[in-house]
């Protein structure tokens, strides 16, 4: 397995690009360590597919270089890598059996067929293909095409690294679920070094060690999906991860206090030389919902309540703004209007869109040490 540098990388599809939006990828420098899980999560078109094939050595970026365990892998091609590629849709021999069709890396290899008809076993006992190995693939379902698909890029065993370009697209709901937790045994068993491209996030979530979430060619945050979850570097972040997004309020910040219209929200926790103006963050699942006045909650009007079975989604006004607060079913839930209670620990502050604090370099506007 490998370790993958990527030093000052960046690509544009144009010969001779002269501003930021010219770039697939904006400059990017970042290690990812041997023998981790990553995903690459972020909506169509923002340069995740453009990064792994850079990484696979399928596309030679404008700029920067790729390296795997400091060497410099950038003018490769994906046969000098060693790499394992899957993809979207099945990449496989149709009139090969199973069985061929898994062994067929190990033989270009010239392995001793001992050791192939091993890992084959191996690999068809993680992936449940025992009962069909000696079919023709031609004559097995997309899901099983894919299956083996999966199977010829991890029945190698010496590669530096495994990349899956949304490799359960085209697999049935249930057996994608199947498969994502079987990609999660076998990386835990093997420790390989996976990249998985992905717009969704469940599957990101679920998978990866490290979720490297992108949008419009930049890379916004990578971290584990516990760090998205609770301090989103930037809005992006804490809107696109999490169902329902990240809610975010204009406010103006004075001596620890976030004013929201006529009301006031105490923030603290190092918030207090903050003055002007920012944007308040809070996830749904951090907001409690009373029907009666609580200390420190504040009057909201209900607009909206969605039931999705295991929980409910209410929405509710607060000045001239709007938030989604997530409830148990358990949780009573106010006719018209209630009082808000925002858990101090869970609200986060935005300059610029970006984290201010937690960790973060400050990018706030400061009042002058007295």
């Amino acid at each position: 397995m490998a370790l993958i540098d990527l030093k000052n990388l960046a690509h544009s599809y144009l010969s001779k690009p002269t501003a930021e939006t010219d770039y697939a990828l904006q400059k990017m420098d970042h290690v990812w360590e041997d023998g981790n899980a990553y995903a690459l999560l972020g909506p169509s078109g923002c340069g995740k597919t453009t990064l792994l094939n850079i990484i696979s050595g399928l596309l030679q970026p404008s700029e920067g270089q790729v390296l795997f365990d400091g060497k410099d892998v950038t003018g490769l091609l994906p046969q000098e890598r060693n790499i394992a590629q899957v993809f979207q849709f099945p990449v496989i021999y149709d009139t090969m059996s199973v069985y061929d069709n898994l062994a067929f890396p190990l033989r270009n290899r010239k392995l001793p067929e001992a050791d192939i008809k091993e890992r084959v076993k191996e690999v068809a006992d993680m992936l449940e293909l025992n009962d069909v190995l000696h079919k023709r693939a031609a004559n097995l379902s997309a899901d099983a095409k894919q299956k083996i698909s999966l199977g010829r890029g991890l029945v190698r065993s010496d590669v530096a690294a495994i990349l899956f370009d949304e490799p359960l697209t085209v697999i049935d709901p249930h057996l994608k679920l199947l498969l994502r937790r079987k990609l999660k045994q076998i990386h835990a068993r093997f420790k390989l070094t996976m990249v998985y491209v992905t717009h969704d996030q469940l599957e990101a979530l679920t998978f990866a060690d490290q979720v490297v979430v992108m949008n419009q060619g930049q890379v916004m945050q990578i971290g584990t999906p516990q760090e998205l979850f609770e301090n989103p570097q930037h809005t992006f972040v804490g809107y696109f991860i999490g169902s329902p997004g990240m809610n975010f309020l204009p406010c103006r910040m004075e001596n620890g206090i976030a004013h929201i219209g006529d009301q006031e929200i105490l923030v603290g926790n190092g918030t207090e030389r903050l003055t002007g103006s920012f944007k308040l963050g809070i996830r749904p699942d951090f907001l409690k919902l009373h029907s009666q006045a609580v200390q420190g909650a504040i009057p909201v009007t209900v607009k909206a309540v969605e039931d999705l079975g295991n929980c409910t989604i209410v929405t509710v006004a607060l000045a001239a703004q709007t938030l989604k607060v997530k409830l148990s079913e358990e949780e009573d839930i106010p006719a018209e209007s209630g009082f808000l209670e925002f858990q101090r620990q869970w609200i986060r502050i935005y300059s610029d869109e970006k984290l201010v604090g937690n960790g973060v370099k400050q990018q706030a506007r400061l009042e002058p040490a007295k």
